[in-house]
């Protein structure tokens, strides 16, 4: 299954710090050579100040070498910049810690640093400080110190590249720390503000500057995957990542850079079926972008299949689109097993089954009336008596009850639905037609005159932006 492995293909767009658990989960899966998942280890720890993780990870790799003597120097370095930078640092803390500062901060930043100037003679190349020992902090992985002055220094700084710097520098150290509820704050946040400005140009090697919508389309491709730590670990992560990735913004940067990130967003779609048939009157509501996920998943999928396609995307296409029952099952034997190889899917491997079973029972059960309990429970991957339960269990939980019902004598489901009234199917054509029509209206207003070639309908300027290597955001924490 090594095929369908995307490590390789997200570390890439993640800090170093980051990529430590996916090579981690790969040790423990075996789809690699282990002296070669190492070696990948080894190669992002020495450019950390994790020394003594660096040797240990050298020692495995070549058990008969000896260990390079530059460690012993690069440590003792280390020591001595981290107590000089820890002595700059306390001196900002002992001032805003102070109560008496505390009480006289205002919202105005400006306005703060002015009065830290005027009272404390605390600058901000001082309250720099903060930021730097953080940034070393996170070098040698005591992430909970680093968000914790990378919190500060944001706080205080007025420096907008350093406090977006500090902002990755933050969500990572929540994200190996585990501290799920911060790290989604923190992710909104960082959403914010990558949405709501266009960051300043950044100089490509070859000297220019590209366009700022291109710039936007990086960060955002940088935070589509680092957000997939969140997504999945957080109680209500995957309907969030379904109401983040199928917004259009987010969807245009999916299919336009990183389109893989389809196996996460189907597989979302799949864990949350329950969530999106519960009634609309529920405690915690469904949006409607949730309750149509999967028919949403399954048009992109459609549309990119000539980009990325994996047996995640392949049962989906085949149970709805190809209505396929055969290949959709083969296909979930394999999805079944690259779910629980994934990193980020391997705990949800159950859920995932039990849904996806769902899925082909519903599929099945809307366009036939008669159905045998033993086919269905073939195309299932189960056996006769799994099989019986788990479709008795299912019509009792769904609204299948009132129009199915089982005759054990015969092993057969017999589906009785009333025809759809001929008005009721009119308005189901014809429904949203006002409002589309609207939107096209619009859209073609807004189109130039013929001969100037600048017409852009129902997309959004990156998605004509070329294809180039990602860029990595400036963040405190490399």
């Amino acid at each position: 299954m090594a095929e369908y492995d995307l490590s390789k293909t997200i570390i890439p767009y993640l800090d170093r710090h980051l990529a430590f658990p996916l090579l981690a989960h790969l040790v423990e899966t075996s789809l690699f050579p282990v002296n070669e998942v190492q070696a990948a280890q080894y190669e992002l720890a020495k450019g950390t100040n994790m020394f003594d993780y660096a040797v240990s990870l050298f020692e495995a790799v070549h058990p008969d070498g000896e260990v390079p003597p530059e460690f012993d120097e690069k440590r003792k370095n280390a020591v001595s910049t981290h107590e000089r930078l820890q002595l700059e640092a306390q001196a900002v803390l002992d001032v805003i810690e102070n109560p008496d500062v505390a009480q006289a901060l205002r919202q105005d930043k400006n306005q703060n640093l002015q009065y830290l100037k005027d009272n404390y003679n605390l600058t901000l190349d001082q309250i720099r400080a903060l930021y730097n020992f953080g940034q070393f902090q996170y070098s040698y992985g005591n992430y909970s110190g680093a968000a914790d002055y990378l919190y500060h220094f944001r706080v205080l700084s007025t420096d907008t590249d350093l406090n977006t710097s500090a902002h990755w520098g933050k969500l990572a150290s929540d994200i190996l720390t585990g501290r799920w509820d911060v790290a989604l704050e923190e992710l909104n946040t960082l959403r914010d503000a990558i949405d709501s400005r266009s960051p300043a140009p950044i100089l490509l090697p070859s000297g220019t500057a590209p366009e700022p919508a291109l710039v936007q389309l990086h960060s955002r491709t940088w935070l589509v995957h680092w957000s997939l730590f969140v997504y999945f670990n957080h109680p209500q992560g995957r309907t969030l990542l379904l109401e983040t990735f199928l917004s259009p913004t987010y969807l245009n940067t999916i299919q336009t850079s990183c389109p893989w990130i389809l196996r996460y967003l189907a597989a979302a779609a799949i864990l949350s079926r329950k969530a999106a048939s519960l009634p609309a009157s529920a405690a915690a509501p469904v949006s409607t972008r949730v309750r149509n996920a999967i028919r949403e998943v399954v048009k992109v999928i459609q549309t990119e299949e000539y980009q990325y396609q994996d047996p995640m995307t392949s049962f989906l296409k085949e149970l709805y689109i190809e209505f396929d029952f055969e290949a959709a099952q083969r296909e979930l034997t394999l999805a079944e097993k690259v779910v629980g190889d994934d990193f980020f899917l391997g705990e949800f491997r159950d859920e995932f089954l039990d849904n996806a079973r769902y899925l082909i029972s519903e599929a099945y059960c809307r366009i036939h009336q008669k159905i045998d309990i033993g086919d269905l429970s073939e195309r299932l991957n189960l056996s006769p008596e799994e099989g019986e339960k788990w479709i008795v269990n299912l019509i009792r939980e769904t609204r299948m009850g009132a129009d199915a019902k089982i005759d054990l004598e015969k092993n057969v489901i017999e589906i009785n639905r009333p025809p759809l009234p001929i008005y009721q199917t009119v308005i189901e054509k014809t429904r949203g037609l006002a409002l589309r029509t609207q939107a096209l209206g619009v859209a073609v207003s807004r189109t130039p005159g013929q001969g100037q070639g600048q017409g852009q309908v129902g997309g959004t300027a990156a998605a004509n932006v070329p294809k180039q290597e990602a860029q990595a955001p400036t963040v405190a924490v490399k």
